[in-house]
């Protein structure tokens, strides 16, 4: 029986048919079903538990594509042949069928309808071990912190330019990765910035100029700028609202001293050229 499903579903792979999605079968579901439980029930015994968006995340991940957990009838007009299509987690996490389609989609989306067929330049911009925890548990700082960021690199590409605000813009697309090579907590930034402005002309329309890449005193000045805003901008919240007790102990004094000249060590900024 299994060597005569295994040739029916090469069948309809080969003719193009619908194939369900089988996660049951994957080593990553496997993995997953079996030892999950296990650690949340030693982490209870603990008197411990996982956050609850990680739970959601492995909990939902296990109800992906599973018929049981909810489906869709779907019914051909002409041939009135039916197929039952699973509901699937739309999970961000670990779902690999999930986290494909949202990448091609999301590529897709960029490519068709957002990014002009002008140079691109991406910024990668990491941040400090002690500066990471806090991000992580407090999105909202984090997105002041990319604004900072964003509006920093803007204004060198405009002046750069040999422009100003009023009359130059740009524009970026950032993606925030919070992970690394080992699956280690790693806030940063990849950001696809134009690799120049574009200028309002009198009759209305825009020109797009383009910007030399930036040089290396150009990057340490840059990266100099970036640490000394955001630091002000942490140390003027950290005495205008309450971190919490946890925040605190990471976002220690280091952070705030020498306000007027923040070490180069701060933030790390590299540059790739697309």
């Amino acid at each position: 029986m299994p060597h005569v499903a295994a040739r029916t579903a090469s069948r309809d792979r080969d003719t193009g048919r619908y194939q369900s999605h089988r996660p049951e079968q994957t080593l990553l579901y496997q993995i997953v079903d079996e030892y999950y439980p296990a650690f949340a029930a030693l982490m209870a015994e603990q008197g411990k538990e996982l956050p609850g968006y990680v739970q959601r995340e492995f909990e939902e991940f296990l109800q992906c594509g599973r018929l049981e957990h909810g489906f869709l009838r779907v019914r051909c007009e002409s041939c009135h042949a039916e197929h039952l299509v699973a509901f699937s987690c739309k999970r961000r996490g670990f779902c690999p069928s999930c986290g494909a389609r949202r990448m091609a989609e999301s590529a897709a989306l960029l490519v068709d309808e957002v990014l002009p067929e002008q140079p691109m330049r991406q910024w990668v911009l990491s941040f400090p071990f002690h500066l990471r925890f806090l991000f992580a548990s407090r999105p909202e700082i984090m997105g002041r912190v990319l604004g900072i960021v964003y509006r920093v690199i803007a204004t060198h590409l405009v002046k750069k330019a040999g422009h100003t605000h009023q009359v130059a813009k740009t524009g970026a697309v950032t993606l925030i990765q919070r992970f690394g090579s080992a699956l280690n907590l790693n806030v940063h930034f990849h950001m696809l910035f134009l690799d120049g402005v574009y200028v309002e002309q009198s009759h209305g329309s825009a020109r797009f100029c383009w910007v030399k890449a930036p040089t290396s005193p150009e990057l340490t000045q840059l990266t100099h700028t970036i640490a000394h805003r955001v630091g002000r901008y942490l140390a003027q919240s950290a005495r205008s609202c309450d971190f919490g007790q946890v925040e605190e102990q990471r976002l220690n004094a280091r952070v705030y001293q020498d306000r007027s000249s923040p070490p180069i060590s701060w933030i790390s900024t590299s540059i790739e050229h697309l």
